[in-house]
């Protein structure tokens, strides 16, 4: 039977009782999906999982997104499933070692945003008997509730511009990226995208702040200096502590947390000789905001 057991925090909750390897019943994954909008950040701890079943579990929510630049490698058995990793191998990272990027949302520079990202932490990095490479979170439901009235009112209806490239040249100036510039090639295969300040979460139907420092670059609906201002207040409020809770991992954790209701930041407090395995899904908003995919998901619960 699944335990849901909220962290009393602003978001997360710990959920038992189930075995992600298995097939999961309709009522159940109605249950998850409820508390994914409910609390934002999902723990299932004590995980067996092989990498089919990550791929699975992932697939439940929606389509999962190949990497953002490069087409997948079809000759893998899995090429959805990525890897977050310090580890070289013949000197070469095996997965992405792009831990410690700021503050963002994965997939909001796509016209069909993200959803979820499912994290599963194989080796986990240990100092003093403490867990590193955390993962912090923002609360969107809270922060857009926080507002002043007269800020709701004035972008209510209005857009923003998000731009992968954004990110990419944040990574190159400030993180030490040793990545080249985006190609033309790259930049059509990733054009910018518009979606509302203001999102409606299909799963709460409650507003939540949808505009990210990673990636947004313009709310078009203001001029360049007005929307310059406004989004740096917009970035500094959604960060206010009393939005933000950090999980600290465990091996076999598998953590889905909800594109939409959140922002987050992987914490680059481990060495190159500190080990770090994850593997990833990152889902698509694909199916989450149809009503044929939503309603007998949630109706399902018991």
């Amino acid at each position: 039977m699944v335990s849901i057991q909220p962290t009393g925090a602003v978001l997360g909750a710990t959920v038992t009782g189930i075995d992600l390897a298995q097939p999961i019943p309709p009522a159940e994954f109605g249950r998850i999906l409820r508390a994914l909008g409910q609390y934002g950040v999902l723990r299932f701890p004590g995980q067996k999982l092989d990498i089919g079943d990550v791929k699975r579990f992932s697939e439940l929510f929606g389509e999962i997104q190949g990497n953002p630049v490069r087409a997948m490698d079809r000759t893998q058995p899995f090429p959805e499933v990525g890897i977050l990793s310090n580890i070289k191998e013949n000197g070469a990272y095996i997965g992405s070692p792009d831990a410690g990027q700021d503050w963002h949302t994965d997939m909001s520079y796509r016209d069909t945003m993200g959803f979820v990202n499912v994290l599963y932490g194989i080796r986990i990095p240990h100092r003093a008997g403490k867990p590193l490479g955390g993962t912090e979170f923002s609360n969107m439901h809270a922060a857009y509730n926080a507002l002043p009235e007269q800020i709701k009112t004035k972008l209510d209806g209005m857009t923003v511009t998000h731009n992968f490239e954004k990110f990419w040249e944040h990574m190159r100036q400030h993180k030490n990226s040793d990545r080249p510039a985006m190609t033309e090639e790259q930049r059509k295969r990733r054009p910018p995208a518009v979606h509302p300040v203001f999102l409606t979460h299909p799963i709460t139907g409650r507003k939540v702040l949808y505009c990210n420092e990673g990636y947004a670059v313009r709310i078009n609906e203001l001029p360049a200096a007005e929307s310059d201002g406004m989004l740096d207040y917009l970035f500094r409020h959604q960060l206010e502590m009393r939005f933000r809770y950090t999980h600290d991992w465990t091996e076999n954790d598998l953590l889905i947390w909800d594109h939409l209701g959140t922002i987050h930041r992987a914490i680059a407090d481990y060495g190159p000789d500190e080990v770090r395995l994850i593997r990833r899904c990152q889902v698509m908003a694909n199916k989450v905001f149809d009503p044929a995919f939503l309603r007998p998901a949630l109706e399902a619960v018991a």
